[in-house]
């Protein structure tokens, strides 16, 4: 059975008539003729009753015409479907990640991006910021997110927000520290950063704002692992506000201050300079700008 059958049989009921029909389709009324009767033959059963002024639909012909009515109508929409994706951008992006996938708004925004570019495709490569901005220069990555302040001219940003961060005290050392000036926090052990995660830098620019400079204990590159450390009362970090509340909220961890901000950091998403009228890289933006609602 063939969609083109299927043509001539909703033809051929709708006209009532064979040589109708076939000026209709632009066939000869033998070349009609031999479609019914293929399907006929295919069916096992007869689809029309010939009389002198034309044709008409026997009972099964009658039970059958919705069915084949519909199968045009989807034929129809499957051509106008391909019609629209013919001109749909189409492609793999390669997105850098960072932290907790919910504070990127990850999955709403590639939701988003699926629904309004359905031929582009997403590939996710998780690091720390540094290394995204890297690949980020080296076009390995076609975009991603970085935090804190991009230091390179050939990197455009798109700042989505701020994160503010607050200092987080092991619970022993919650009655000491609670309230304590940084005079204070800068003679305790703090949690180090790996050079290579922008926390680092930022950890560094706010001891140095504080003019304080603590011991550092190891060299530590996840935020979950300082959450842990700061647990086991191996010292004191920065973390995420909302990570430390959370925290916070069960006791496993303190708040210097109640969970007063200690510093502000921008979280933007990052592509290289000479896309920037790259359509691919367009759409990312104007996606984000949407999910973050940027104007």
């Amino acid at each position: 059975m063939e969609i083109y059958q299927i043509r001539t049989l909703v033809a051929v009921a709708q006209q009532g008539h064979l040589t109708q029909a076939a000026e209709l389709l632009h066939l000869s009324q033998p070349a009609v003729t031999a479609q019914i009767k293929a399907l006929e033959e295919e069916f096992g059963l007869p689809l029309f009753e010939r009389f002198p002024g034309g044709v008409q639909l026997t009972e099964a012909g009658k039970l059958l015409l919705p069915d084949a009515e519909n199968i045009l109508a989807l034929a129809r929409a499957m051509q106008n479907r391909a019609k629209g994706l013919a001109g749909e951008p189409r492609g793999k992006v390669k997105i850098g990640t960072i932290g907790v996938p919910a504070r990127l708004r990850l999955g709403s925004w590639l939701a988003r991006l699926r629904e309004k570019y359905p031929l582009i495709s997403a590939q996710t490569t998780h690091g720390i910021s540094v290394s995204v901005l890297n690949d980020v220069r080296k076009k390995i990555l076609d975009g991603g997110f970085y935090l804190g302040r991009n230091p390179y001219q050939n990197v455009t940003t798109l700042q989505l927000t701020d994160i503010g961060f607050c200092v987080a005290l092991p619970p022993a050392l919650a009655g000491e520290l609670a309230n304590a000036d940084w005079k204070a926090l800068g003679k305790t052990a703090w949690l180090g950063l790996s050079q290579f995660t922008s926390l680092a830098e930022i950890t560094s620019e706010l001891w140095r704002s504080q003019n304080i400079a603590p011991t550092i204990v190891g060299e530590f590159d996840e935020e979950a692992t300082l959450v842990e450390l700061v647990k086991a009362g191996v010292g004191v970090a920065i973390l995420a506000e909302r990570t430390a509340k959370r925290f916070a909220a069960d006791g496993s961890i303190a708040l210097w201050r109640g969970g007063e901000i200690a510093v502000r950091v921008p979280l933007q998403f990052i592509y290289s300079a000479d896309r920037e009228h790259d359509p691919l890289i367009g759409m990312l933006r104007s996606s984000l700008k949407t999910e973050w609602d940027l104007g």
